[in-house]
């Protein structure tokens, strides 16, 4: 078995961690901070959705950017900087932005994420892990006709790749959800999504993180990763703050920050931070709050039930790594919440959070090998490392172990940009 250190405790790499374990293998997990899941995956929107499996790159995206330039409230925000690393990655942006490119980009996204749910499903038998899990399906909401009638191709591309969406009526989402009676924001009809799921990542992160120290996996909470030391064509040592270390192997899931580690050694990640907005709401008892996952079409909002609490999540801002929160952007959040759910919220104690999701040029994750022979990557997954977690850690660990992944993985390697 091989001795392998994993760089980063988010979802993915804690998923990573858990499944190279589960093969035997000696596994060290570096982390800065001083538990799992404290950074993307501290508050993300709790969506595990195969139904929202697709890049953020598609048709008629930069004519809406431009349509919503001056928006506070807009779902897709730039903010630039005299960066060539932004620029390069900006136009890649806009090259995916062609339909071929987002049907095809789709189409691996689907199946990866279809695969994840699988293995999701598969551990919670095994373990019982808990984690305001909820599998009620997710309903995606439409305020307007014009867009509605837009979604149903979509929905029917999305059924033929073996994600279930259903078209229903304002009627039948009411039936499907009945907190959405009282409802303030119009309602014409919705897609369902019987198969998605939702749940707290952050929770998630930590007890799957304790179930695989149980297992013999070492973590190294509080530990930061200075640099990878090359040799040839290997990494020869791990630098942390806490004294070298060395492996087998290593794994790079360091979200944003992956980009920055590998420059030195001659790799370009085209990894950019893009900020994300969530709020959480606590709910009162027997309050008539969604028990499904939504998703509200007009604001690019997703929202979950987390146990007593709602959790929305939304908007894509470039803002480099700046994690603070505006005010404005949160405060957008809460009233598309409220305008769905004007009944049964603790608005006053809601809290706000911002992260920085990895997101590449065409919406899919990095995984798989480098031009280094001993240095694996996992990372670049955007709005839907939730989502992809088990599959990616599970196809990482099935690499180290030379075993063929149940899903393409040259799909998704590094050699495709």
């Amino acid at each position: 078995m091989a001795r392998v250190v994993v760089l980063g405790a988010g979802v993915v790499g804690v998923t990573t961690a858990y499944y190279l374990g589960l093969g035997g293998h000696e596994v060290t997990v570096v982390e800065r901070q001083p538990a799992a899941g404290l950074e993307t995956s501290f508050a993300n929107a709790g969506l595990l959705t195969p139904g929202h499996a697709v890049p953020l790159a598609g048709p008629g995206v930069p004519w809406k950017t431009l349509k919503w330039l001056g928006r506070v409230d807009a779902p897709l925000r730039f903010r630039l900087f005299a960066d060539p690393e932004q620029w390069r990655w900006l136009l890649a942006f806009l090259r995916n932005c062609t339909h071929a490119r987002f049907e095809a980009h789709t189409r691996r996204l689907a199946a990866l994420a279809l695969y994840s749910a699988e293995l999701l499903a598969q551990l919670r038998e095994r373990t019982g892990i808990q984690y305001d899990g909820a599998a009620a399906g997710l309903l995606h909401i439409f305020a307007d006709e014009e867009a509605y009638r837009a979604a149903l191709p979509h929905a029917r591309f999305m059924s033929e790749l073996g994600v279930k969406q259903l078209p229903v009526t304002r009627a039948e989402c009411l039936t499907l959800e009945p907190a959405l009676a009282g409802s303030h924001t119009p309602i014409v009809g919705g897609i369902h999504t019987p198969g998605d799921e939702s749940g707290d990542a952050m929770h998630f992160s930590q007890a799957l993180a304790g179930l695989a120290a149980q297992g013999g996996v070492t973590f190294r909470h509080g530990c930061t990763v200075q640099r990878l030391d090359r040799d040839g064509t290997r990494i020869a040592t791990v630098h942390t703050d806490q004294g070298p270390l060395q492996a087998d192997w290593v794994v790079l899931s360091l979200g944003s920050y992956s980009t920055a580690m590998a420059r030195p050694l001659g790799l370009r990640l085209p990894v950019h931070p893009v900020k994300g907005y969530s709020v959480t709401i606590p709910v009162e008892a027997d309050a008539p709050a969604p028990r499904m996952s939504l998703y509200d079409e007009a604001h690019k909002i997703g929202i979950s039930r987390l146990g007593d609490r709602l959790r929305a999540g939304g908007t894509a801002e470039f803002a480099g790594f700046d994690t603070s929160v505006d005010s404005r952007r949160a405060r957008a959040l809460e009233l598309a919440v409220e305008a769905l759910v004007p009944t049964g919220l603790r608005r006053e104690e809601t809290s706000r959070w911002a992260g920085l999701r990895p997101m590449t040029p065409d919406g899919m994750p990095i995984l798989g090998h480098t031009p280094i022979s001993n240095l694996l990557l996992n990372t670049g997954h955007g709005t839907l490392g939730w989502t992809l977690a088990c599959a990616s850690g599970q196809l990482i660990a099935d690499l180290i172990a030379d075993r063929a992944p149940a899903v393409d993985a040259d799909g998704f390697s590094l050699a495709r940009f």
